[in-house]
């Protein structure tokens, strides 16, 4: 958690007997703030820049140990090009990833060769730091010879403005906290989160002002929540609905609903999957983390929005009474479903979910998350989560949301031709259309539960889990979609 990386922001200045990192442009050049800092070392960092052929190129880096002149044990001369970078997050994960692990004191100077970073970029610094800084390791019990990290490190921003870096850096936070609470959920075994436990973890929220129900069993089969219920029925775990809500907007203003797909573990149910890489399945409820991680967020930096947050918890095991295909639910629409694979789960879940939040809150829009399909990998790899909309306005604001926070997303044809595929001869629809365009027949379906609200799903198979590492993640799990969704509330709703 956040925890584990205090930040901190102050004038230009070394630590003493900690790691200094700097940026440096083409020819070595520097920053006035930077080179004032360095000038004691000025002529011992040209010529190791000189001996290690240093020339200030984009993401190269010079690595001084002890230089003389300086009371820092550490010196890294980051290379930024003549090109400024314009991910500070990335940069300043990228930035404390060279940082060695064992080193409790490091400071970054928020200063371009060209001059200071302005406060946002220094908080960005920071945020992307912390995130970088994340590992989960609470169930290791043993250190690996060598692995004598400190407890507790300390990273602090440089820079001309620090007062207002430091008011930057709130929202910021709160950011962190909310991808690293998603991160949590998601690496935790399925031993440990289970649907009640994970409902559990949720209802904390309340201590940032998150209003909080839970729907039990009961209350969900007084809903007719059928297709939710027949997904968790052969499970010794019972279902649940958590329902949040955050009220920092006008008092009776539409609420912005935002809701995950939570199947705890997936083994497919009686259309098991293969045993291979089966103990994935324990993050096929990164839809569900990231609601959970979006409303903290949302929350704690105080949102001027009205938001709902619903998640849909099931486990999905082939026990003796566990749904068969060729069943047939009535969901809370109305509407009925022929299960024709019961590893077409979580549209099941969201099915309910959806139609409930429609009907009951009225929101402005609707946005799922769900780890829904392998065809979204087999379409756009792990780079970026499948977009479908039935709106355009919020579509395209979903994709410029996307580039601003690095949380890209590709939207996704939707169409009636695709909606045949999962006509069935027995019921409404079934609930898979089959191989060809399986991401898209799984947006169809969902689509039938959404009646005309503005609706989005975000397919995140490919970037929730098990996706690539990079500058501001070395987890399994991504916490994707926090900044996404943070960003598009920011951008185009708080007012």
């Amino acid at each position: 958690m956040a925890g584990a990386l205090k930040i901190g922001f102050s004038s230009f200045s070394a630590p003493e007997n900690g790691v200094l990192a700097v940026f440096a442009g083409p020819d070595l050049k520097f920053g006035p703030g930077t080179r004032a800092l360095l000038a004691p070392a000025a002529d011992l960092i040209a010529r190791a820049a000189a001996a290690d052929g240093f020339k200030g190129k984009s993401g190269s880096a010079l690595d001084l140990i002890a230089p003389a002149g300086l009371k820092v044990s550490r010196l890294i001369v980051i290379g930024v090009g003549a090109d400024k970078p314009d991910d500070a997050v990335k940069l300043g994960g990228s930035t404390f990833g060279r940082a060695p692990a064992t080193a409790s004191e490091i400071a970054i100077m928020a200063e371009f060769p060209d001059g200071p970073l302005s406060p946002d970029q220094a908080a960005d610094l920071a945020l992307g730091a912390v995130l970088r800084s994340y590992s989960f390791d609470r169930y290791k019990t043993k250190k690996k010879d060598g692995d004598d990290a400190p407890k507790q490190r300390r990273l602090t921003i440089g820079t001309a403005v620090p007062d207002k870096a430091r008011k930057a850096y709130g929202s910021r936070e709160a950011i962190a906290e909310g991808v690293l609470i998603a991160r949590d959920l998601v690496n935790e075994p399925a031993n440990v989160l289970y649907p009640e436990e994970f409902a559990r973890r949720a209802a904390t929220l309340k201590k940032v002002g998150v209003q909080v129900d839970i729907l039990d069993k009961k209350a969900l089969t007084r809903l007719k929540m059928n297709a939710l219920l027949g997904v968790g029925q052969g499970s010794i775990r019972e279902s649940r609905v958590v329902v949040m809500r955050w009220n920092g907007g006008k008092k009776g203003a539409k609420p912005l609903a935002f809701i995950g797909k939570g199947v705890c573990f997936d083994t497919g149910g009686i259309s098991i999957k293969p045993a291979a890489g089966m103990e994935d399945m324990k993050g096929d409820m990164a839809g569900a983390a990231c609601v959970v991680g979006l409303m903290h967020t949302l929350a704690s930096r105080k949102a001027k929005v009205n938001a709902v947050g619903a998640i849909g918890l099931v486990e999905n095991m082939p026990d003796g009474n566990a749904q068969r295909p060729g069943d047939i639910v009535t969901s809370m629409s109305g509407q009925t479903i022929e299960i024709i694979n019961t590893d077409a789960e979580g549209r099941l879940v969201l099915a309910d979910v959806l139609w409930y939040v429609g009907k009951t809150y009225k929101p402005e829009f609707m946005v799922d998350l769900a780890t829904l399909t392998g065809a979204i990998i087999v379409s756009l790899g792990q780079e970026y989560a499948g977009l479908f909309s039935n709106n355009d306005k919020l579509a395209e604001r979903l994709v410029e949301a996307g580039k601003l926070s690095g949380e890209r997303v590709w939207r996704m044809p939707l169409g009636p031709e695709y909606d045949k595929q999962i006509d069935s001869k027995f019921a409404d629809m079934k609930n898979t259309g089959g191989r060809n365009g399986g991401a898209i027949t799984a947006a169809q379906f969902l689509q039938r539960f959404v009646d005309k609200t503005p609706w989005a799903h975000l397919d995140i198979a490919g970037t929730g889990m098990g996706s690539p590492q990079s500058d501001i993640n070395k987890s399994w799990a991504s916490g994707f979609g926090v900044r996404l969704l943070d960003r598009l509330v920011a951008d185009s709703y708080e007012k």
